[in-house]
């Protein structure tokens, strides 16, 4: 029988997620504690947070919550800190925490600009990159996950521009990244979903109605789908991968 190469055991690792609180990071951090990392739970929400550590911890998982505003730099390098205070050096990150602008470019008001940039640019970077720092003077390999959107392929109007700019530039900042600390063997990597269920989702449907005619299959996806290519991302399944993006958009996206 032929030994495989796969594996998605993180025991022994620790995560941290952004944006746990609901929606797509919330699965991430349930399946990252399943599969046996102690995760790192990271929002503003902190009763969600909580309420999440605890049914990780029920079900024989480790977590902690940890109140973040990921607008806010000297949070983003302190949150890194408690993290690894409670639960061990961070070894994965998730950077999920993202908005959207639902506005047209020309009615943006500068406010909006700069808070979509914060958290969908500036926060992943900085994060990253504070995670980079202590994984390389430790000499320790790592995972970085971003998460992106097919909105950074292509924009199909609508008024959500800015949001379309910015997925693009996470994915940028992982290629540029990955060549940046190939030789520290931290892996940079980004998820790229089309349309998913999540509390963004819910509101992008109210405002614009069943966007999922449009689709080729008609469906909106379960974050459940991606627990694979997560799992595959960060674990040694992946080991020589890094600087690559995997589009998960059940075509919706295709040209």
């Amino acid at each position: 029988m032929i030994a495989t190469n796969f594996s998605t055991d993180l025991s022994g690792q620790t995560a941290l997620v952004t944006g746990a609180s609901s929606g797509l990071g919330r699965r991430f951090a349930e399946v990252l504690a399943a599969a046996g990392a102690k995760v790192a739970l990271c929002a503003r929400r902190a009763d969600r947070l909580n309420e999440l550590a605890g049914e990780i911890a029920g079900r024989g998982g480790v977590a902690a919550a940890i109140s973040l505003d990921v607008t806010d730099a000297q949070q983003l390098v302190d949150a890194v800190a408690q993290a690894e205070d409670t639960l061990g050096p961070v070894t994965i990150l998730v950077n999920n925490a993202g908005i959207p602008d639902a506005k047209y470019a020309t009615k943006m008001p500068l406010d909006l600009v700069d808070r979509v940039l914060d958290i969908n640019v500036r926060a992943p970077w900085v994060l990253s990159c504070e995670v980079a720092r202590r994984l390389i003077a430790a000499k320790t390999p790592g995972r970085i996950v971003n998460i992106a959107s097919v909105a950074a392929f292509h924009y199909g109007g609508g008024g959500a521009a800015l949001y379309s700019v910015s997925k693009a530039a996470v994915i940028r900042m992982t290629e540029a990244l990955a060549v940046e600390w190939a030789a520290y063997h931290i892996n940079v990597n980004a998820i790229a979903p089309g349309a998913f269920a999540s509390e963004m989702m819910d509101g992008m449907l109210a405002r614009m109605g069943d966007i999922s005619q449009h689709f080729p299959r008609k469906r909106i996806g379960d974050p459940a789908q991606l627990d694979s290519t997560l799992l595959y991302l960060v674990s040694p399944a992946s080991a020589y991968v890094t600087g690559t993006f995997i589009k998960v958009d059940d075509g919706q996206g295709a040209r």
